[in-house]
């Protein structure tokens, strides 16, 4: 199916270019989204007859993701999620809560803006296209963590398996020093067993020996 594109598509074209599609992609995305039209010669024509609109429309719309993306590039945006003790989540991240993370920071972002290439499923910290225009693109990024403590450690640098490691040493720490505990607690009683357990003199030996 021929189109002709009323703005910048990637992979596809530009503004005003007929190009062919599927049929599908067609009537479920480009049509109904208003990024094109069925390239009927009325269609052309009227194209033609808009195109100069349509550029100033593009170039205002251009200059506005411009600036939010300005803004928007390189924040970061913590997700509070369980998640097992290896770093898998329980569920998944998704465009809506990437979305939702950046609208409550302040930032107007919309679902269909976000890219990703399959949902998030891991603790850490991930890297999220945001589509502001068909020119315009910015990257945040999604700090996935079980906790608020747990999302500054990882915005520190330090990653899921490390803070494992860390923990698995600091609990193998504690066992090693409660065993030394219960060996010197041992080591006191049986003292205190050999103390009782040692006869004590007779005062009548004592007073024969004199």
């Amino acid at each position: 199916m021929q189109v002709i594109l009323l703005e910048r598509v990637a992979k596809l074209g530009q503004m005003g270019e007929v190009v062919d599609v599927k049929p599908g992609f067609a009537r479920n995305y480009l049509l109904p989204q208003g990024k094109a039209l069925s390239a009927s010669k009325a269609n052309i024509e009227a194209f033609e007859g808009r195109k100069s609109q349509l550029e100033a429309q593009n170039l205002e719309s251009k200059k506005e993701a411009d600036a939010m993306a300005d803004k928007l590039n390189g924040q970061q945006f913590i997700v509070i999620r369980s998640a097992s003790d290896a770093g898998a989540l329980y569920g998944s991240v998704t465009t809506r809560d990437a979305s939702e993370a950046a609208t409550e920071a302040g930032f107007t972002v919309d679902r269909k803006q976000v890219v990703l290439s399959a949902p998030i499923k891991e603790l850490g910290l991930h890297d999220v296209l945001v589509v502001l225009h068909p020119e315009v693109e910015a990257t945040i990024q999604l700090n996935v963590a079980r906790s608020a403590e747990e999302a500054d450690l990882q915005a520190s640098g330090k990653s899921i398996q490390e803070m494992a490691a860390e923990e698995e040493a600091e609990a193998e720490f504690e066992i090693a020093e409660l065993f030394d505990d219960i060996g010197a607690a041992a080591s006191d009683d049986d003292d205190l067993a050999d103390a009782v357990e040692a006869p004590a003199n007779d005062p009548e030996d004592d007073a024969a020996k004199a």
